[in-house]
């Protein structure tokens, strides 16, 4: 429990609507000198971003990852390897939004809470600063290989930090330090509590569509684990009330957990995954 009381202790007091979308058109993106549109969705692709959901909107975002592509018409294409992510996010106030999800990754509950803590300003602040914290449920381990297994085994966290800065009408950039700690690793040599650096950004290649990439580098990874660091690359496409996004990473996993310790894919062996993220307000 004293890992729960951690995470609350340092928690501070994701897609938008059609309105949203038409008032965040890259123009040239200042409204009273604050920068907006630096991101379009609430991901860049794997990481968050610094967008979050408008006061007092529900969002539902879906996601879906296909299996590797590698293994053709064994697994048609990695349809038969599927992972889903179901998202539900809700902004309390102008700056804070909470989320709860279900992924059949690990069959992986999750819980979070996204806050901007300051915005960019034209002449005053040059960046965008975002906090993100969630909590995690895996309850896809099983007692049966795991005889010691209890409760708290089941259970990680995350904190990042999210700082971007729109360079210019075009061009959208994000550093993401992120510390994660999973009561649970498969690998005896890692370490529970991980560090990692994400680093992401947009390019518009138009008024409705974007390219987007995204890294994290994992700054502690056992020397034995045989994890990947996760590279994607994607577009972004609004369609009036909602982004589409579809990309191409090797990793399967959607919660941070997943993505930044757990990632099998190698693109160099072309092991990677597509997938896309589908978001709609209510």
């Amino acid at each position: 429990m004293k890992n729960i009381y951690v995470f609350f202790l340092c928690l501070p007091m994701v897609m938008f609507s059609q309105d949203d979308l038409l008032s965040e058109i890259d123009i040239d993106s200042v409204t009273n000198q604050n920068t907006i549109a630096v991101f379009k969705g609430l991901k860049i692709v794997n990481f968050e971003s610094t967008k979050l959901v408008a006061n007092k909107e529900l969002t539902l975002i879906v996601s879906h990852r296909f299996g590797s592509i590698k293994n053709g018409f064994d697994s048609f294409f990695g349809l038969d390897d599927a992972v889903t992510r179901i998202h539900f996010v809700y902004g309390i106030s102008k700056s804070v939004n909470i989320g709860v999800s279900r992924s059949s990754f690990q069959k992986t509950y999750e819980v979070s809470t996204k806050y901007r803590m300051i915005r960019q300003r034209e002449q005053e602040f040059p960046f965008t600063i975002v906090g993100y914290n969630s909590f995690s449920i895996n309850t896809a381990l099983d007692k049966d290989n795991l005889p010691k297994l209890e409760f708290k085994h089941r259970l990680g966290y995350t904190a990042q930090i999210l700082i971007s800065r729109k360079v210019n009408t075009n061009l959208s950039l994000e550093l993401a330090p992120t510390f994660f700690h999973d009561n649970y690793v498969s690998i005896d040599s890692q370490h529970n509590s991980q560090y990692a650096l994400g680093i992401g950004g947009r390019y518009k290649l138009g008024k409705r569509w974007s390219l987007n990439a995204d890294y994290g580098w994992h700054l502690n990874r056992a020397n034995a684990s045989p994890f990947k660091n996760p590279l994607s690359i994607g577009v972004d496409i609004e369609t009036g009330g909602h982004v589409f996004q579809m990309h191409f990473t090797n990793a399967q996993a959607m919660n941070i957990n997943g993505f930044l310790g757990q990632s099998r894919g190698d693109w160099t062996d072309g092991v990677f995954y597509f997938g896309f993220n589908l978001s709609r307000v209510f």
